[in-house]
């Protein structure tokens, strides 16, 4: 199959709400589903065809093509991965680039490495939302995930040597350890105590704010994650 089209490629402006609305349904279908020519062109001749086209131009099946391609461009593409692999962990870790997306969950507000997107949907306000699976856990907990706001490139855990670029108001990912949970949360650096490193590795403290309830804490430089840049 062939790579999508640059996206700079001139997509056809001449549809119907109503073609827009059909064509966005099925956009919906589960598991990434992929058209081909054929498709294309059955739902050319039935736009063609409906009342609501009478008088308008004749739609190319091309033109079909390019709308849902300049669409689907917006979807991250991610190789689905079996790795359960735990961040800013004291334990040897496997190579993080394997994982390249985190996504944060509407149920609790942490973010989880992803494994897969297993489906994209339109909404009717034009956001794209993906269906992902998280690492370690199982179908039950799958969510749609806004991408703009919610699905981001992988945070990586910062090294021993690292603190020094550490500065006031930077936002980091922080490791949260609670007596019931021990999850995610994106946090902004307030205070930083710095001290010099002995055979444990990096001695400094360094206070956090969460950014989901403003709580702080005092935290080693192990349970940060540094935040990727675009």
């Amino acid at each position: 199959m062939d790579r999508l089209r640059p996206r700079n490629r001139e997509v056809f402006s001449g549809f119907t709400n109503a073609e827009i609305e059909k064509m966005k349904n099925f956009l919906k279908e589960p598991k990434g589903v992929t058209w081909g020519r054929e498709f294309y062109q059955k739902l050319a001749g039935s736009f063609n065809r409906s009342t609501g086209r009478a008088g308008k131009p004749v739609i190319k099946w091309t033109e079909i093509e390019g709308w849902f391609q300049a669409r689907l461009q917006d979807l991250p593409q991610v190789p689905n991965s079996e790795l359960m692999v735990p961040k800013c962990k004291e334990d040897v870790m496997q190579d993080p680039s394997e994982l390249e997306f985190e996504a944060k969950s509407s149920k609790d507000g942490a973010w989880y490495d992803v494994e897969a997107f297993l489906a994209h949907r339109f909404l009717s306000t034009g956001e794209a939302e993906v269906h992902v699976r998280f690492v370690g856990f199982g179908a039950e907990e799958d969510e749609w995930i806004n991408i703009k706001s919610s699905v981001r490139q992988r945070s990586i855990p910062l090294e021993n040597t690292e603190c020094s670029n550490l500065n006031v108001g930077d936002s980091v990912l922080c490791f949260q350890e609670r007596r019931d949970q021990a999850i995610y949360f994106d946090a902004q650096i307030v205070e930083i105590q710095r001290r010099m490193h002995d055979i444990r590795g990096c001695r400094c403290l360094i206070l956090i704010r969460y950014d989901h309830d403003n709580s702080e804490e005092r935290v080693r430089l192990r349970r940060l994650c540094r935040r990727a840049k675009y």
